[in-house]
């Protein structure tokens, strides 16, 4: 029978060859096997829309040729919580998991959460349609060598990303900057190249950071981690060109944004740290400490996947205190950082710490929900909440509501979220009637979640 693969933008190959059996075979990817395994199943579809994440966990298992009580033991978890994973009885959405499962079974986050997914819905499918002009944009560009001869004025490019695609980005629409963000790249690319004038190539370079920030969130937001991390490299690249610790600072927080997830933490968590070391001292402006602050929150958030309250406690005192020398202005400061931002990220910590039920709504109203008027800010938020929410079945009701508001909140963002579609896929697993089953299943349609 025929097989077939998974290429990383999701595009089906069919293999004219006969696939050799399962047994003894050495060389056959996890990707091959399992849609392999598919195809030898009930139909053939799309492997990324059809599957859950636990099924993937014990195919990937079952690949590897380990037991669950094996692969719990290589991961420091429980061959229970390995079974209730497999079987859909409990999600897999705490990073922490899923980097120890990953580097146990040797294999990406992509293979065991699965890649970029296309649904029937257009708000979830469409933002996938910038990905080729996005990775056409830096591949065929560099600093020295652009691929256009002209652009337009550089005042038009300064407002294009600051006025178009960073709010289009904070309003979780993806789709509207795929639509602006490749010509602007090729564009500030050009200046870069060509600016004589050293103010004007100066903001060239700042401008094309911010371009590449939001190129990077997209591409890691999409599902696309590869691509995002090409353009964090461009983004420190360009940062490189100036005598700036704060620039240098937004391009290593892009870097951050772009680490795999499976990689061990403990190196992130000492990279993070370096990195907040490194511009403390000019940490000075508005600016400074924002990028200071959000960076001293993803060494918070590392600390807890790696389990050492102690640095989680430290970082975000840090936080808390950086937060203190600016207004609390969500919209304003540069990548909301504040102090409501501050309470957002606890709870979304605490998420990662495995918080639930009760005790997570409680922390959740510390924070004052008008203050986030970001909608990428707000439907993180919210859907964070609800995936706690979702692991205490007297709370499941509550999930419901708290991830449809998050999708109502920034559709683009949660349909394309895979923790979001681990939690929807483990909530209708339970088959939750009384506590929004309609509501389920209409979201598990949009997200291409089997139902």
């Amino acid at each position: 029978m025929r097989g077939v693969g998974i290429l990383a933008d999701t595009t089906v190959v069919v293999h004219l060859g006969p696939v050799r059996p399962f047994a003894g075979v050495q060389s056959i990817t996890p990707s091959l096997f399992y849609a392999e395994l598919m195809a030898r199943s009930r139909r053939f579809r799309v492997l990324d829309d059809e599957i859950t994440i636990g099924a993937r966990l014990r195919i990937l298992r079952r690949w590897r040729g380990k037991t669950q009580t094996e692969l719990a033991g290589l991961a420091g978890l429980s061959p229970s919580f390995i079974s209730m994973v497999e079987t859909g009885q409990r999600p897999l959405d705490r990073r922490s998991h899923i980097a120890a499962l990953a580097n146990a079974l040797k294999v990406s986050e992509a293979d065991l959460v699965g890649g970029p997914h296309l649904s029937a819905d257009r708000q979830q499918a469409d933002p996938h349609g910038a990905i080729p002009a996005l990775r056409e944009a830096f591949l065929t560009n560099t600093l020295s060598n652009p691929a256009l001869d002209r652009a337009r004025p550089l005042s038009e490019l300064v407002t294009a990303v600051t006025m178009q695609v960073e709010p289009a980005r904070t309003r979780c629409d993806y789709t509207a900057v795929g639509q602006v963000l490749p010509g602007v790249l090729d564009e500030l690319h050009w200046y870069i190249a060509a600016a004589g004038h050293e103010p004007d190539r100066r903001l060239a370079v700042e401008t094309l950071i911010e371009a590449c920030l939001s190129a990077t969130l997209v591409a890691k937001n999409l599902g696309y981690t590869d691509l995002a991390h090409v353009a964090a490299l461009r983004a420190r690249e360009a940062a490189a060109l100036l005598d700036d610790p704060v620039q240098q600072g937004k391009a290593d927080l892009a870097r951050i944004w772009a680490l795999p997830r499976e990689r061990p933490w403990d190196r992130k968590l000492a990279l993070i740290e370096q990195t907040a070391d490194a511009l403390e001292p000019h940490a000075r402006s508005p600016l400074g400490t924002c990028v200071l602050g959000m960076i001293t929150l993803h060494a918070a958030l590392a600390g807890a996947v790696v389990q050492r309250p102690d640095e989680v406690s430290h970082w975000l005192g840090e936080a808390d205190q950086l937060a203190g020398r600016i207004p609390d202005d969500v919209a304003g400061n540069w990548q909301s950082f504040g102090r409501t931002n501050v309470g957002v990220w606890r709870v979304a910590i605490s998420v990662e710490r495995g918080e639930s039920g009760g005790a997570l709504r409680q922390l959740a109203g510390t924070v004052d929900e008008e203050k986030i008027v970001v909608r990428s800010r707000k439907a993180q938020f919210l859907a964070d909440v609800g995936r706690g929410l979702a692991r205490e079945a007297r709370t499941h009701g509550d999930a419901v509501a708290w991830l449809r508001r998050a999708e109502e909140t920034g559709p683009q963002h949660i349909r394309n979220s895979a923790p979001v579609r681990e939690t929807v896929a483990y909530l209708l697993n339970r088959a939750v009637a009384t506590s929004g089953g309609r509501e389920l299943r209409g979201m598990a349609a949009r997200m291409g979640v089997p139902h």
